[in-house]
């Protein structure tokens, strides 16, 4: 019987509401699955049904294997579909995969049988990534996964000692389909890897991504090494390497190897070449004013024929620690020459923008760029910085290293030019952008901006900007160079911010100019410009500070509302033996309080020198400045902290003390645990007693790492032991 006119909407809402995700097709609900790239939702959405546990187990491409290798029975087998596959993190970090146990309690494993059993787990393998004491190890994958192309090894040991090349040799003879290797944190010589690829040219014609750009080479490729790596690597479509610009050094890079790099790999899209020293994490002076006394032996013709010849780039870096002059002519042709180019990063290279009234010129003229890197360019001013900013209008990523002559009033212009497109910038090592001047200098784009690097060096107080041009805090480039609208400014308002509200900044200007002012003073003139200082979308911060000094001054600077921050990475570095112990008993970590989604921490202490066993009166030992800095750390809500503690070099200490044990302890909702260095087996029995902590990781990744344990510091067997407690405990989830 048909029904009434008036029962139709009952029964349309019942169907809709017996209507859920699972209705749809498999097809396009499996589609949806695979687009969840996040590891912790894509394990929630199995645990939905049985269904869903399928659809995601059968579109996995990507796995991370973590845990014991000697628990073979937890090897999972659904994951059929997995076409990368990390066996990288395996415990214990650093020990051989496949190879006869190295202690008296360990199980004795036949590595083949090792091998068998991935690949039953694993059959469809084309990408690999392990860590590789030895390169022997890899073998027996290799001869079970003959489709292998995409291999990334680690090592943070020493080298065997072997001849040169003889290691790579073996490996090339195992993996004969291979099209791209990664060595950056691979420990070996530099003189191993040409050779080998010249003595296995089916492998070297078949490689299409080389990643060589590793800070573990005391000097990086000499010219010939490049040559040699260019010749017989005709196919690159990727290539990155440390090399040895220097040239006061033999066999510097120059000229002749960059102009192999262009005739020989022709279809070159990524190309990053970095000088050794330029790799390190360490922060230069901000009073260098950015100019070498050995200049960089590498001519603006040949960059200018080196860029007509990669007509398919589409990532540039060329990251030196020696100068090269007057390179803005060699830009310009970047930018006409490559219509690809997306990705541009630049160290000590001057002259990149000096515009002549309106013209622009340099690296304006890149306009397709989306990320630019500008690191110590000496004669890089204000008005070159607003050029950049009005040329390259499609900047989403933006960093600036060693700019001494660039203040808030240029990079503030810039945030308002590319309000509409920046949300990743770093501001490092520039004199007059202390931590207040670069959030200040950033607030346009306070509202948009997703990741955000600062120094955290504090001035209590500054100098109001002088704003008698009437253009805010901005430059008025009226009569010296022009934007296209009158105005000067490159936003088509007049006030030079982008918001029109010159007239309240003038007014503000006209009766505090000159004028220094406090903490209190700026927060009045926000008020008075309407800037809420709410970092909507700010969700990744991370920060340079230098030892001894506080965190706590981070709010008042400008960065008191984040309220999706998630994330934060913070390092500390400074020679702590030169200094008494400070009058603070903590670093700050308490002022974190207010960003209330914070999760996830970096705390990186690694670049802290101390005294490993005993300090003069007066002075701090390690133990003393761990205490100093994961002070209040147990109150932060942190579900993942990644730790590395200070050290004494003259030792190769890096080790966990007993107040560092303590207090991270302290730290209840921790579920993962990465401690870059070593410590003792019954301080990692502290950290039973957090009770969300189920993944707990002791890594030596730094140069050299110790060969031997001299104590108790992580044998293997202790960490073993310590696991296999940490897995039997009961974990809410």
């Amino acid at each position: 019987m048909a029904s009434s006119p008036s029962s139709t909407p009952s029964i349309i809402v019942s169907h809709l509401i017996a209507t859920s995700i699972n209705d749809l097709p498999d097809v396009i609900l499996s589609n949806v699955i695979a687009a969840i790239t996040d590891v912790r939702a894509r394990n929630s959405a199995a645990l939905v049904c049985r269904k869903w546990l399928v659809l995601e187990r059968s579109t996995r491409a990507s796995l991370t294997l973590r845990g014991n290798v000697r628990d073979l029975i937890m090897l999972p087998t659904c994951f059929r579909s997995v076409t990368h596959l990390d066996l990288s993190l395996l415990s214990p970090w650093g020990h051989p995969l496949l190879s006869p146990a190295t202690s008296e309690a360990a199980i004795d494993t036949d590595p083949t049988l090792i091998a068998h059993l991935l690949l039953h787990a694993f059959p469809s393998i084309n990408s690999l990534k392990l860590y590789a004491r030895n390169l022997s190890s890899l073998q027996p994958l290799a001869s079970q996964w003959p489709q292998l192309g995409k291999v990334t090894l680690v090592r943070w040991h020493q080298r065997p000692q072997l001849s040169s090349g003889e290691e790579f040799s073996s490996f090339f003879s195992e993996c004969s389909n291979l099209v791209s290797l990664d060595l950056s944190a691979f420990y070996c010589w530099t003189d191993d890897i040409p050779p080998s690829l010249e003595s296995h040219p089916r492998v070297s014609e078949n490689i299409t991504t080389l990643n060589l750009l590793n800070p573990s080479f005391s000097e990086g490729f000499k010219s010939d090494e490049i040559t040699a790596i260019a010749k017989s690597c005709p196919n690159l479509k990727e290539f990155r390497a440390a090399c040895m610009f220097d040239p006061r050094y033999i066999g510097y890079v120059g000229d002749e190897a960059l102009i192999s790099i262009a005739t020989k790999c022709p279809n070159l899209a990524v190309l990053h070449l970095a000088d050794t020293s330029a790799l390190c994490s360490t922060r230069g002076d901000p009073s260098d004013d950015g100019f070498t006394n050995e200049q960089a032996r590498i001519n603006i013709p040949t960059l200018i024929e080196v860029f007509s010849s990669l007509s398919l780039l589409e990532e540039l870096a060329l990251d030196l620690c020696n100068s090269v002059r007057d390179s803005g002519p060699a830009f310009e042709i970047l930018g006409s020459k490559c219509p690809r180019l997306k990705s541009l990063k630049l160290g000590q290279f001057h002259g990149v923008s000096i515009p002549v009234e309106w013209k622009l010129d340099g690296v304006a003229l890149c306009h397709r760029l989306r990320s630019l890197s500008i690191r110590s360019p000496g004669d890089l001013d204000d008005i070159g910085l607003i050029a950049i900013g009005r040329g390259c209008s499609r900047l989403s990523r933006f960093e600036i290293q060693g700019c001494k002559k660039i203040t808030m009033k240029g990079m503030r212009t810039v945030a308002s030019l590319l309000r509409k497109t920046l949300v990743d910038v770093k501001i490092s090592c520039c004199k007059n952008l202390s931590a207040r001047a670069s959030l200040k200098a950033l607030e346009p784009i306070e509202d948009t901006i997703q990741r955000l690097h600062i120094d955290c060096v504090w001035d209590s107080v500054e100098e109001l900007p002088d704003c008698s041009n009437g253009g805010g805090l901005e430059f008025n480039l009226r009569g010296t160079h022009g934007d296209g609208d009158g105005d000067g400014d490159g936003d088509g308002d007049g006030d030079g911010d982008g918001d029109g509200d010159g007239d309240e900044d003038e007014e503000l200007c006209n009766r505090k100019k000159k004028v220094k002012y406090s903490y209190d003073l700026n927060r009045l003139y926000e008020e008075m410009n309407g800037h809420g200082k709410t970092w909507d979308k700010l969700s990744y911060l991370s920060l340079w500070i230098g030892v001894g000094d506080l965190l706590t001054p981070l709010p008042d600077a400008g960065l008191e509302n984040c309220p999706n921050l998630e994330e934060m990475r913070i390092k500390v570095e400074g020679d702590g033996r030169l200094l008494s112990k400070p009058s603070n008993r903590e670093f700050g970590l308490t002022t974190l309080l207010c960003y209330p989604k914070l999760s996830k921490m970096h705390l990186d202490c690694g670049d802290v020198i101390g005294y490993a066993h005993t300090a003069p009166a007066g002075h701090m030992d390690l133990s003393l400045w761990e205490r100093f800095y994961l002070m209040g750390i147990g109150n932060l809500r942190l579900s993942q902290l990644d730790y590395w503690p200070a050290q004494d070099r003259d030792v190769n200490q890096r080790s966990l003390t007993l107040p560092a044990a303590g207090l991270i302890q302290q730290c209840l909702t921790l579920r993962k645990l990465f401690i870059h260095g070593t410590t003792h087996e019954h301080f990692l029995r502290f950290f039973l007693h957090t009770p969300h902590l189920r993944d707990v990781q002791l890594r030596e990744d730094y140069y050299p790492a110790p060969e031997s344990d001299m104590s108790t510091e992580i044998r293997e067997d202790s960490l073993s032991r310590f696991e296999a407690e940490l897995n039997r405990r009961q974990i809410s989830d």
